[in-house]
């Protein structure tokens, strides 16, 4: 029993995460965040972020977009009708 729960946490801990550097990466601690818009699964966008347009024109910055825990409870709660995910640049 205790080894189903271990393995049933694991699942709420992230389904992904990656990070890209754009140039030198970010130079400062500036962060904007935007959340992009799925459905079925995640299989079709609705409203997906712009991640140039939110470095709002700086030339090095980092992107790192991910599932947050409140993403996949979301997403759970609409049984994958609605997956959202959350981008976030650092510039």
């Amino acid at each position: 029993m205790m080894t189903v729960l271990f393995a049933a946490s694991m699942l709420f801990t992230s389904c992904y995460s990656y990070t890209s550097v754009v140039g030198e990466g970010a130079q400062g601690n500036e962060k904007t965040t935007k959340w992009n818009h799925y459905v079925i699964f995640g299989l079709a966008p609705v409203g997906v972020s712009d991640s140039k347009q939110m470095a709002d024109g700086a030339e090095n910055y980092t992107v790192h977009t991910r599932q947050s825990f409140v993403n996949g409870l979301v997403s759970s709660l609409t049984f994958g009708l609605y997956a959202p995910s959350t981008t976030t640049v650092t510039k």
